[in-house]
């Protein structure tokens, strides 16, 4: 299967660069996945596309704020560091701007020396390790001086940073939001709950590599990047009891479904695990878990929109985001979301 197959064109005008006012506001497509067949609702609609005995798992991590702006020493010349991974000790695996400025051994400063580190190794493929020196808790010192790491394709500067959070964040490790759950608000939630709807939460710390373009032309040659996750004990039963009792197993997001198809039996059968995955979900996998999924619009070509095809057929997909651009729907991470499961009543629009 090639690259391009997944390809669709996306007018840039429809690439959402700030959230809506109301999270539970955006727009919402049904897609069945067995019948291609679609409808137009609102995310505040979901509660009446879901039934009692169905369980959503979300993705508690919570996004670092990732990005420093800083300076060199000595000399003062300008450069920005993202984190990525915490290498423990005080040393993280970073991407850095500028890369030829910023060697083994380059000394930089952010915050008027409120941190400051060293380049300790050059990484294959770019990446950096840098040891940084600070006072004080480093979460902290992160907080007041980082930034949000918004997507490349994200112009506009984010007003409220909460809004790069969903509502039940609450492990700090990402460096990219699980956009899927902006959309949630407490009250819905509640309202779930109270329709009989199990939730339960994993957490997947999201990589940048989710947003790395496939380069290769035949998508099984790709390397796909790793990342962290967990499933506790209590997500692991409410799993097991869901299917148990002939529920839907509902991932809110991409990086949900990674995480319960990663660790998941062969006959689906749940058990708590935290470890590292570099699932790559694409046209042709079977799905051992996962009934369902609520996911935001993804980028041509990605590793992603090969996901969401695994699960409801390229065809089915492709013709859907053509219709969401005849709709005008908003793409991407502040965009519009999709709620694909099977057996879906589409018949009615709002």
């Amino acid at each position: 299967m090639k690259t391009k197959d997944f390809y669709f064109d996306l007018p840039q005008e429809l690439i959402a660069q700030t959230p809506l006012e109301r999270r539970d506001a955006s727009r919402l497509m049904v897609l069945d996945k067995d019948t291609g067949a679609c409808a137009h609702r609102h995310f505040y609609d979901l509660p009446s596309l879901l039934s009692p005995g169905d369980c959503l798992i979300l993705n508690d991590s919570r996004v670092l704020p990732a990005r420093l702006l800083g300076h060199r020493l000595p000399g003062g010349g300008a450069c920005e560091v993202l984190l990525l991974i915490d290498r423990g000790n005080g040393v993280w695996e970073c991407l850095v701007r500028p890369g030829r400025k910023l060697r083994t051994g380059a000394q930089l400063s952010f915050g008027n020396g409120e941190l400051t580190a060293e380049v300790t190794e050059e990484l294959e493929g770019g990446n950096r390790l840098i040891r940084f020196e600070y006072k004080g808790i480093f979460l902290e010192v992160l907080d007041h001086l980082g930034k949000m790491p918004l997507p490349p394709y994200i112009k506009t500067e984010l007003q409220d940073r909460e809004r790069y959070q969903t509502v039940y964040s609450k492990v700090t490790g990402s460096a990219a939001a699980p956009t899927a759950g902006l959309h949630f608000t407490p009250e819905l939630l509640e309202t779930l709950r109270g329709g009989g709807v199990s939730i339960g939460t994993v957490t997947l710390h999201v990589g940048l590599g989710t947003f790395r373009p496939v380069k290769e032309e035949n998508i099984t040659e790709h390397d796909m990047h790793s990342e962290y996750c967990v499933i506790p004990a209590e997500t692991a039963e409410l799993i097991n009891r869901t299917k148990a009792q002939g529920g839907r197993v509902i991932c809110v997001g991409t990086t949900s479904c990674r995480t319960v198809e990663s660790w998941a039996a062969e006959d689906g059968h749940m058990e708590a695990k935290a470890g590292w995955t570099n699932i790559f979900i694409y046209p042709g996998y079977r799905f051992k878990v996962l009934d369902g999924l609520i996911t935001n619009f993804h980028l041509p070509e990605s590793t992603l929109i090969m996901l969401v095809s695994a699960l409801a057929g390229r065809e089915h997909v492709l013709a859907a985001y053509e219709e969401a651009v005849r709709e005008r729907y908003r793409f991407f991470s502040f965009g519009d979301a999709m709620f694909i499961s099977g057996g879906l009543n589409t018949s009615t629009g709002g």
